[in-house]
């Protein structure tokens, strides 16, 4: 072996994780970036990645296995990391024919499919919305006899609110099934629960939780995916009585599901009819839509490189520790936009700590040491924004880069 630095595999199919790259090359490790032809030319950090390579898209996992073994014939590779959601099963098949340390394919399972998340937490005592596996017909009409509708059909393997689909009748159910056809199986069905949804981003290490920050979605993910509008989420006060009961539940549902190390992206339900948290589903991964950010501004973590950290460090022989940590409120407001690049210029509060340069996009961040005024900030920014800038265009069926 001629190898100087520990080699790492990162694969990303969409265009994130470069904060997890220049860590973990500033790190001393070599990286190595396997992504997919059309983002040959994204906003990649070309001085952080030691070696590029791309793949077509929508390739099944035993495809990218092939890029890999590629990729390691003169590389010693230490550890490979998917940096997407969706890239999840291609990295634990490569570690498990590579026999290296990880996350396999089963205990991946827990945090990309939410039957199978949904099962395990509720084996470890957590509580969850009422669903079952659609695969008997037997057992669905006993599930719609003994759970009162309407009801949510998802995708067992999709992420944010893509591809859900309300159910309001035992009609519309049989019928969306029959049109699924033989893919229906790769749906589960689950009571239908209106309330307020909660998100934690967390760190785990060794199996212990060392950090967890509650969120609060101004609006469910759903409905802002479906119908369109303005996406906001913003901390919680760490001294409340709902942040606790999140952090509590997040840490007995990341128990439950066996995580060991890395990063989370973990969703909560407070019902409205009473007013009890339930799990909804978690993620091994970075939370998107800027929430990265939102958390840096709040406590001084990014994920994206503490997730690095905690990968490249134990390579080196060193130890993770949590950094520093402050604890500010903040939150975030993003929407499309209707103009190409909307003028934000009337937003002026000395708050603001960020502002989004995208096309299409409207997007601000603001930090405060009062929850309360970071509240008061979102709401009106939330309104403003609808008037200003917001645009609404079909829900995807599938997800975008």
């Amino acid at each position: 072996m001629n190898e100087v630095r520990p080699a790492i595999l990162c694969i990303s199919t969409y265009e994130k994780g470069q904060a997890f790259l220049r860590e973990a090359a500033r790190l001393g490790l070599e990286v190595i970036l396997l992504t997919v032809d059309k983002l040959r030319d994204a906003d990649w950090p070309r001085d952080a990645i030691a070696r590029f390579h791309t793949m077509p898209e929508d390739l099944a996992p035993h495809h990218v296995l092939r890029y890999a073994n590629r990729i390691v014939h003169d590389r010693w590779v230490r550890w490979v990391v998917a940096l997407d959601e969706f890239d999840l099963e291609s990295a634990a098949l490569i570690r498990e024919h590579m026999r290296l340390p990880g996350m396999g394919q089963t205990p991946t399972r827990f945090f990309r499919d939410k039957l199978a998340m949904r099962q395990a937490a509720r084996a470890g005592g957590v509580p969850v919305p009422a669903f079952t596996g659609v695969f008997h017909p037997d057992e669905i009409r006993d599930f719609l006899r003994d759970v009162p509708g309407p009801w949510l059909l998802k995708p067992r393997t999709s992420a944010s609110a893509i591809g859900i689909v309300r159910i309001d009748s035992e009609e519309k159910l049989w019928r969306t099934l029959d049109e699924l056809g033989e893919e229906q199986t790769n749906y589960l069905l689950e009571r239908f629960v209106p309330g307020d949804i909660f998100h934690c981003e967390g760190v785990t290490v060794h199996g212990e939780v060392l950090f967890a920050a509650p969120f609060r979605y101004a609006s469910p993910p759903i409905e802002t995916m479906h119908s369109g509008g303005v996406f906001s989420t913003r901390t919680l006060d760490a001294a409340s009585a709902e942040a606790a009961a999140i952090r509590n539940l997040h840490r007995q549902v990341l128990e439950a599901l066996g995580m060991e190390n890395g990063v989370t992206h973990t969703e909560f339900i407070r019902s409205d009819a009473d007013g009890s948290f339930c799990f909804l589903e978690t993620a091994a991964r970075v939370g998107g839509a800027y929430i990265a950010e939102v958390l840096e501004f709040a406590t001084g973590i990014n994920p994206w490189v503490e997730w690095a950290r905690l990968v490249c460090l134990p390579l080196l022989g060193e130890t993770y520790t949590l950094p520093a940590l402050h604890a500010d409120a903040a939150g975030s407001v993003i929407c499309l936009a209707r103009q190409q690049q909307p003028d934000l210029h009337a937003y002026h509060d000395p708050e603001i700590v960020y502002r989004l340069h995208r096309s299409h996009h409207a997007g601000l961040i603001v930090r405060s040491a009062s929850p309360e005024r970071v509240h008061q900030l979102l709401d009106s920014y939330s309104q403003r924004f609808l008037a200003d800038f917001c645009a609404v265009l079909p829900a995807p069926s599938k997800p975008t880069s």
